[in-house]
């Protein structure tokens, strides 16, 4: 685990083929089809190298939630541990790896919609404010730029009469679980370039073919990068501003990152210019 950007993916290629194991994505981004570029998914060349899980699920356009892909996560990783004895989980999004190593149950209320068109109209603050009415605790967790979260918490607020912080209940995980954290020193620096290198590796060109694909509208081109460059496409801002607010959103997204692995789990973190020799060492002490 770890913030954006700060070498999860290449690390965890490099510890599957050492120990022979696969990879499972813990993005909640990578799950979606033709969201390669934006999402920083694992090239085809890296998932020739390992084989990776969990990634490509569904079309942007039909998104599953957190309890869907909790239940598709669980049976994946029971099978490959099955086999293979010891999987690796990758990602950023605390709250999937909260679901899945942290005992997390998520509610089950499917997407709502109507619900969800009518909540899209209102403006971003406003729809903060009006969690923060009903669920003031979600509304301090969840940041107002971050819509996608919010829609969520006053869906399942509107669905059950109940909060969504409240429904979140923990329960034991049945897998013993070692938790490897990175948070390089650099992270800024390396923000700053992966940013650069989605807009020239054709971002904008991605963009474009989601909105011809799913429409100008589709909820997940709101997300950071997405809505840079479709603000772009729609000539609203230059290439230059884009990418500053894109990193910009980065930073702070890895600044909230870092606050939920402190608070919510206890990773041993790896050295920088250490990472693979630390994180073999604790695997293998592990596994004796």
């Amino acid at each position: 685990m770890g913030p954006t950007a700060s070498g999860k993916t290449e690390l965890a290629i490099d510890i599957a083929s050492k120990i022979n194991s696969h990879i499972h994505n813990i993005d909640s981004r990578q799950i979606y089809i033709d969201m390669n570029i934006g999402t920083a998914k694992p090239t085809a060349a890296q998932q020739k190298q390992v084989k990776h899980f969990l990634i490509d699920l569904c079309l942007p356009s039909k998104p599953i939630n957190l309890h869907a892909f909790q239940a598709i996560a669980k049976e994946s990783i029971e099978r490959e541990l099955k086999q293979k004895k010891l999987t690796l989980l990758v990602g950023g999004s605390g709250l999937y790896l909260q679901a899945l190593i942290g005992g997390l149950n998520p509610p089950a209320v499917p997407p709502q919609k109507f619900l969800r068109d009518q909540l899209q109209k209102i403006e971003k603050n406003e729809r903060h404010n009006l969690l923060k009415s009903c669920d003031p605790f979600s509304a301090e967790r969840i940041h107002p730029e971050d819509s996608v979260r919010i829609i969520r918490a006053l869906e399942v607020f509107y669905a059950t009469g109940k909060m969504f912080s409240q429904q979140k209940n923990l329960k034991s995980t049945p897998w013993k679980v070692l938790e490897l954290g990175l948070n390089p020193s650099n992270l800024i620096a390396r923000i700053q370039d992966r940013t650069k290198k989605m807009y020239k590796n054709g971002l904008i060109e991605e963009t474009k073919d989601l909105i011809n694909k799913y429409g100008n509208d589709l909820q997940l081109l709101q997300t950071i990068g997405y809505g840079e460059a479709r603000s772009i496409i729609n000539g609203k801002i230059n290439y230059e501003e884009a990418l500053e607010i894109t990193i910009k959103r980065t930073c702070q997204l890895a600044k909230r990152q870092k606050t939920w692995f402190r608070n919510k789990h206890n990773p041993k973190l790896l050295e920088d210019k250490k990472e693979l020799p630390d994180a073999l060492a604790s695997i293998y002490e592990v596994l004796g």
